[in-house]
């Protein structure tokens, strides 16, 4: 058991309780049986208290890491420690894929789809989308096997913040291998994508803009399109186009072709950023946009994200604009993201296509979390959701308000975890809406 200075990725949350390391699902149930509080902690890229617990951490990163492919099924069960980057890598080898991946390989399967964490692309849900099983280790210590179409509630299962039980294991669709070619292009004229923001945004596979919400253009646009369909088509292409770069068009929504590889902050190498230039690679290789072997020991840095409805996302934007001057002095960098909608309960995209509004902040978080009041009051007329791992100010009584399913989470919450074993202070504000003992 660690009780050592241990904090979250980018520093900036300290947890109170003492981390555990179990190597094997019957001590998880041990643990969690013998625990009156216990909370899993997964790659600690929460921004927010979510992971936290008044009892034990249960770190997951030292369980049987197998990863077990079903050819006939079409899909891939892993641990619920094992981080997207390790499964990508895996995947590949045997010439398969999942849909998508986030911005930076290095998280946690199961923590990534219990926060709604995803990738873009408008034809691509997040990554909890992906998911057709899960095992949980619920307050008794026994294991809960659920899949996708045969457990009533199920998707209020998959996106559940934490509070139903210790994922053990998932269990994911997965599709044939394919490729990818990266382009980045420069200085998008904002008239130009607004005017035409379903065209940018439904150009290619997955579109990122990032910005820094000042002045009349969007810095870069990171467009990521697929080549090969198949897996044999895919090699072909690849091997045929070798290591050419493709630039894609000298212009994208009046912005230019960038002529070296960028990262999505200026003046900073791109040496960890996946390839670009046009230059075709895996899907393990592309859809991230930090590279797998690029491993961040911490990130200087904090994370705001806010979704709303497509049919608000321009206006949103023009909001947001206008709060510029008040915003810059944060922040390092925003990025805007397209997801498909689902029907998982607390996702941030349940049952609406959304567009993701992101903020990299300096790390002054009190300032910050002043500035974000101000910044949810402006989104508040969008029907605003905020991703759960992230910083925010937004109660349940609100949350309740634009996540209409809640109330049959808190249900489900109570039915699983009678005695609010896996609770915490952040579920108590957020999701309960009741004092957290």
């Amino acid at each position: 058991m660690n009780q050592a200075d241990e904090r979250n990725w980018a520093r900036n949350y300290r947890y109170a309780a003492p981390i555990v390391h179990p190597t094997s699902i019957n001590e998880v149930q041990e643990l969690v049986a013998g625990a009156t509080r216990v909370r899993a902690l997964g790659s600690r890229h929460s921004f927010n208290a979510i992971a936290d617990s008044t009892g034990i951490l249960l770190a997951l990163d030292r369980l049987d890491d197998a990863i077990v492919i079903d050819p006939v099924a079409m899909s891939v069960t892993v641990s619920g420690g094992t981080t997207y980057g390790t499964l990508a890598v895996e995947l590949e080898e045997h010439s398969y894929a999942v849909h998508n991946l986030a911005s930076l390989p290095h998280i946690s399967v199961a923590g990534a789809i219990a926060t709604g964490t995803h990738g873009s692309g408008d034809q691509n849900g997040s990554l909890a989308t992906a998911v057709t099983a899960l095992e949980i280790v619920t307050g008794s210590g026994e294991l809960l096997r659920v899949s996708r179409g045969s457990t009533p509630d199920f998707a209020g299962m998959v996106v559940s913040l934490g509070a139903l039980g210790i994922v053990t294991r998932v269990t994911l669709d997965i599709q044939p291998s394919f490729t990818v070619r990266q382009v980045v292009y420069e200085n998008l004229p904002w008239t130009s994508v607004l005017e035409n923001f379903d065209a940018v945004l439904g150009s290619a596979y997955s579109v990122s803009l990032f910005t820094d919400w000042q002045g009349e253009s969007a810095d870069q646009a990171w467009v990521k399109s697929r080549v090969g369909d198949a897996p044999g088509e895919a090699r072909r292409d690849l091997a045929s186009v070798g290591t050419m770069p493709f630039t894609g068009g000298p212009s994208f929504f009046g912005g230019t072709a960038a002529t070296i590889a960028r990262h999505p902050l200026p003046g900073i190498t791109a040496v960890n950023c996946t390839e670009q230039l046009g230059v075709v690679g895996p899907w393990s290789e592309r859809l991230a946009h930090f590279r797998m072997a690029f491993t961040p020991s911490n990130g200087d840095e904090l994370q705001s994200e806010y979704h709303v409805p497509r049919e608000h996302a321009v206006a949103a934007i023009e909001t947001i604009r206008t709060l510029s001057a008040r915003i810059a002095p944060l922040l390092l960098v925003g990025e805007v993201r397209s997801i498909a909608a689902d029907d998982l309960w607390l996702s941030p995209n349940f049952e609406r296509a959304g567009v993701a509004l992101h903020f990299t902040w300096k790390p002054e978080q009190p300032a910050v979390e002043a500035l974000l009041l101000t910044l949810e009051a402006a989104l508040a007329p969008f029907a605003v959701r905020p991703h759960w791992g992230k910083l925010f100010q937004t109660d349940a009584k609100t949350l309740a308000t634009s996540f209409p399913r809640l109330g049959d989470f808190r249900v489900l919450a109570d039915r699983l975890d009678p005695v609010g074993k896996f609770r915490n202070a952040f579920i108590a504000r957020t999701v309960l809406d009741r004092a957290h003992p």
